[in-house]
């Protein structure tokens, strides 16, 4: 050590300073991400920003001080950074008989839950083909608040869905229903059950899917962070993991839009 320290000019204690900070820095990756490994167990692809909040009272439980940036450069080194995919299936058929309603939402503003309800359809892969996952979202909490998993486009899972989220609310006054113009919400049987529960019905215009952006991001965010973007082995296994992934979206992951509240909690104390 003598030797090398005089090759290079140093003293020896200014190497051993130096390895303890790096021995150190090395625990302290060591416990970050052994916590960040935890935390996904439940939340598998949970980004940074939400992860500094999250984990915010387990790094100071650990007395660990880490920023932004320090936490991005660990995850970074050991692979565990969240990479985004984009999809491509086509799951709306607007070119139908049946009445398209006009954008009602469109300058509105939300301020309460059951106010404005947004539908969509995503597709889940099986080894057999598609499934279809038909959600309907709160625009105010974000909560899914009916859903329904099926291996048809046909309009029954739809439906499921709809009775499902209008069977466990409170109050649905003055609520708006908005979708796509595609032939399972235009569709008679659809509309009549929004009109025999008075609720009014708003869709986007053609060709405008950012005007129904909100649930298209809900789809995006379980395919991206709940891994429902993977090939499932059949229609169970695909309800399976649905199921859990909206248990986990709905009550556990934080929302930036939320001011980093769960939607759950924000749904239930708003209604």
């Amino acid at each position: 050590m003598t030797t090398i320290c005089k090759c290079f000019d140093l003293k020896r204690d200014a190497y051993y300073k130096y390895k303890r900070r790096e021995d150190r820095r090395l625990e302290v990756e060591r416990q970050v991400v052994s916590i960040v490994k935890q935390r996904r167990r439940s939340l598998p692809r949970e980004g940074v920003r939400k992860l500094m909040r999250s984990l915010d009272n387990d790094f100071k439980k650990a007395q660990l001080k880490i920023g932004r940036d320090t936490l991005f450069k660990i995850l970074r080194k050991h692979n565990m950074l969240t990479l985004r995919k984009k999809y491509s299936a086509k799951t709306t058929n607007s070119i139908h008989r049946f009445y398209k309603h006009q954008n009602i939402i469109k300058d509105l503003k939300v301020s309460r839950p059951n106010q404005v309800w947004v539908s969509d359809i995503t597709y889940i892969r099986t080894v057999k083909g598609f499934c279809y996952l038909a959600l309907i979202t709160d625009m105010y909490s974000r909560k899914i608040v009916g859903y329904d998993i099926s291996n048809s486009l046909e309009l029954k899972g739809c439906v499921r869905a709809l009775n499902k989220a209008i069977y466990q609310a409170h109050n649905l006054k003055g609520l708006i229903h908005h979708s796509d113009r595609g032939i399972q919400y235009c569709s008679n049987t659809y509309t009549q059950i929004l009109m025999k529960n008075k609720i009014k019905i708003s869709m986007t215009q053609e060709n405008h899917c950012y005007e129904n952006a909100m649930a298209e991001r809900v789809n995006g965010i379980l395919k991206d962070e709940f891994y429902l973007d993977q090939t499932f082995t059949n229609l169970a296994h695909a309800k399976r993991a649905a199921k859990n992934a909206i248990k986990l979206y709905n009550e556990i992951r934080l929302h930036l839009s939320l001011g980093y509240q769960t939607p759950n909690s924000l749904h239930i104390n708003q209604v």
